[in-house]
């Protein structure tokens, strides 16, 4: 059977071959593309034909053989994450078997989604803090697990200490912080759901840092006009990436921010944007005219027409899929290393500047703190810093070989 694309499809996924088409092509497929994808169909069904499998066979194990046949014969799309948007579409429509999900049996895999449930419910964590918890206190599961085995009740304050001192020595005392904290809050958890018989949570050293002991580097005019002077000339990429930054300059929003922003977040008649910060926090932003108008122009000429996902930013290749926090920061590290702003430089440095440009122009710390939606006044103390014309007020004089 023939398909949007021309390609023609025989075997047991014949039937599928004209809906798969048209899908591709409502998610912006390029006609080579989807050519290549109908051809990549062609080749599995008539692989599964005479394999005596269906669609309803297209489990992990049939893929990876499939693979090795593809790569013995062909040289574009080889490996079984070629067959992806395929898999997809197959399962959508219930024919394909959904992917077996992580084995419950594993002792440390069940320990970890437990906690992660008791950091959403009881304490109300954001899903990006749930995550960056589990992931710190994974890598100290298991290697109790293979020392001493699965019996959590039998944990000590002496193997958390041998595991603090073997795995985080010579790390950042921030990153070991981190760590620090993530395991202080799995202890306390074990020990209120009885999965430990004492309570080790306040033996966990404490780490000290030094929260103002960096200068927080802000960018200066020159270096933000060259950022945006290096975006591409034209075309969709650059619509894009410039209301990015625009939002990341003016506005000081995260990266992460950026990228979770939705069409439903930004109300046209009102002037105003909704913004998902931190802590599960919404806060409304006004939205200025040339953010606005950035953002307008992007969506009217540079957003993938007809995407399914609601994210204002999307990637430009087919399948539109909705850009990431590290994508972000992605774009502004290349625009700066294309302008020759020493760096590396991020997408939080654009926040920094922000933050720096308000104290610059007679704003407060007050001021600037509003505007980055700090949650505390000592968020916002690091750019007190940065004001040398505030800090000259306070300073006193340097002691002289004359003064009394």
């Amino acid at each position: 059977m023939d398909g949007p694309f021309g390609v023609r499809v025989s075997g047991p996924l014949e039937v599928f071959a004209v809906g798969f088409g048209e899908d591709l092509a409502a998610s912006g497929y390029a006609p080579k593309s989807g050519e290549a994808q109908l051809r990549l169909m062609g080749h599995l069904s008539i692989w599964l034909g005479s394999q005596g499998l269906t669609a309803a066979d297209l489990d992990a194990r049939v893929l990876a053989r499939f693979a090795v046949t593809r790569r013995l014969l062909c040289r574009n799309l080889r490996y079984e994450r070629a067959v992806l948007p395929l898999l997809d579409f197959l399962r959508r429509r219930g024919v394909a078997p959904l992917p077996v999900p992580v084995a419950g049996s594993d002792p440390v895999v069940v320990l970890t989604v437990r906690f992660g449930e008791y950091l959403a419910v009881q304490r109300g964590l954001s899903p990006a803090t749930i995550r960056s918890y589990v992931s710190q206190v994974t890598p100290f599961l298991n290697w109790r697990a293979e020392r001493v085995g699965c019996d959590w009740s039998g944990v000590t304050e002496r193997e958390v200490a041998r595991y603090l001192t073997d795995h985080v020595s010579g790390r950042p005392a921030r990153s070991v912080l981190v760590t620090v904290n993530a395991l202080r809050s799995l202890l306390r958890w074990m020990f209120a759901d009885e999965l430990i018989g004492t309570r080790l949570s306040h033996r966990v050293a404490k780490v000290q840092t030094v929260t103002l002991g960096a200068v927080p580097q802000a960018l200066t005019p020159a270096q933000v006009a060259a950022l945006f002077a290096a975006l591409p000339t034209e075309g969709p990429v650059r619509s894009r990436n410039e209301a990015m930054l625009m939002l990341l300059w003016r506005l000081g929003l995260r990266g992460g921010e950026v990228a979770a922003l939705s069409l439903e977040d930004i109300d046209w008649r009102r002037g105003i944007l909704v913004v998902h910060g931190k802590g599960d926090r919404t806060e409304q932003l006004p939205l200025p005219v040339d953010v606005g108008r950035l953002l307008a122009a992007y969506l009217s000429g540079g957003r993938p027409a007809g995407a399914r996902h609601r994210r204002v930013f999307l990637a430009i290749d087919a399948p539109h899929a909705p850009i990431g926090t590290a994508a972000v920061s992605s774009v502004v590290a290349r625009a700066a290393a294309a302008a020759g702003i020493p760096g590396p430089v991020h997408a939080h440095q654009l926040r920094h500047t922000t933050a720096c440009g308000v104290l610059a122009a007679g704003g407060g710390l007050v001021e600037a703190g509003q505007l980055l939606r700090h949650a505390s006044t000592a968020a916002t103390a690091i750019y007190a810093k940065t004001d040398i014309a505030g800090l000259a007020v306070i300073a006193r004089p340097w002691p002289t070989a004359d003064a009394s």
